[in-house]
């Protein structure tokens, strides 16, 4: 099947035809699934957070008949484990995990496609290894600098002042100078009355910034609960660690990949990944499609989002 170019919502539901829990380093074990096409054209979903986990819905982007489609949970997130696991889970370690995936399932290359952090681990990913990577597909650009970060803890009360507000107030007074250390003490606790409030509070803030205009339910990562434990925490911790990258690092070395087509999606009022960002990635990436959409915040289940994703889906099908 051809996704039209208007194409407002995602394939039909598939299952997937295998799926596995792979053993890595530190005693972590990845979780990961294949849809779609077992002779078609290998695709690797890097679902964002770090720590959101991917679903169901993430299969949906990719035309099953045309793509093989590989989905897996990164380290501490979803159905990986050690659920929420912080010891041994840095950028460089998500990195040879998606590497030891592409060798234990066959594929020589395949198709990076990933948003917002899965943005960042995918370049991250294509700088170590430009030569198994067939292309990039990149959505709600984040290259993981000081000054995104700062604009994630701060910066976004110019425009939610009053989800920053209930953010930053859910911390006493006295550690509202370090947010991210404020709220990494409360989500390492081993009290479940400590770190699962705090967890509600870090994701409400993120989920309150993320979307523009959806009336899509389906993929949203969770809030409360032990689901939302993962995403607060193993962000807190890269947060805490910089994004275990040297800032600069993906624009410094860019040019591993920028001959290697790609379409950069980013909605125009994305107050989470600032479009800023991708501009600075397109400049930089002389190949790639850069795609602005114009009635569009962070989400990647907004409908002009969604419409461009599949879109380049469709369109690097001729190139692939």
């Amino acid at each position: 099947m051809d996704a039209q170019v208007d194409r407002p919502t995602l394939f039909p539901k598939i299952d997937p035809f295998g799926k596995g829990m792979l053993p890595l380093d530190g005693g972590h074990v990845m979780y990961w699934e294949q849809s779609g096409n077992p002779d078609g054209m290998p695709v690797v979903f890097l679902h964002g957070g770090p720590g959101a986990g991917s679903n169901a819905a993430h299969r949906r982007f990719f035309d099953p008949e045309f793509y093989r489609i590989v989905i897996f949970d990164q380290r501490g997130a979803g159905r990986s484990t050690p659920f929420s696991e912080l010891a041994d889970n840095t950028t460089d370690h998500l990195v040879d995990d998606i590497e030891t995936l592409r060798r234990h399932l066959g594929i020589e290359k395949w198709l990076i496609f990933g948003g917002s952090w899965g943005s960042t681990l995918g370049l991250a990913y294509g700088i170590k290894h430009p030569e198994r990577c067939a292309g990039f597909i990149l959505r709600g650009i984040f290259l993981g600098t000081s000054k995104e970060l700062d604009w994630f803890l701060h910066g976004i009360r110019t425009v939610f002042p009053e989800a920053w507000r209930d953010f930053s107030g859910f911390l006493p007074e006295a550690e509202r100078d370090d947010i991210v250390e404020g709220y990494f003490r409360r989500l390492t606790d081993p009290a479940a009355d400590v770190h699962l409030p705090a967890a509600a509070a870090w994701n409400r803030y993120e989920a309150a910034c993320s979307i523009l205009m959806t009336e899509y339910k389906e993929g949203h990562p969770p809030v409360g609960g032990p689901g939302g434990l993962a995403l607060a925490r193993i962000e807190a911790h890269y947060f805490k660690n910089a994004m275990f990258m040297d800032d600069g690092y993906i624009l410094n070395n860019i040019a591993a990949v920028r001959e290697i087509p790609a379409f950069i999606i980013q909605g125009r009022y994305d107050m989470i990944c600032p479009i800023i960002t991708a501009d600075s990635l397109a400049g930089a990436w002389p190949v790639a499609k850069y795609i602005i959409v114009p009635d569009a915040g962070h989400s990647a289940m907004e409908t002009g989002i969604r419409m461009a994703l599949i879109k380049a889906t469709e369109k690097l099908k001729k190139q692939l």
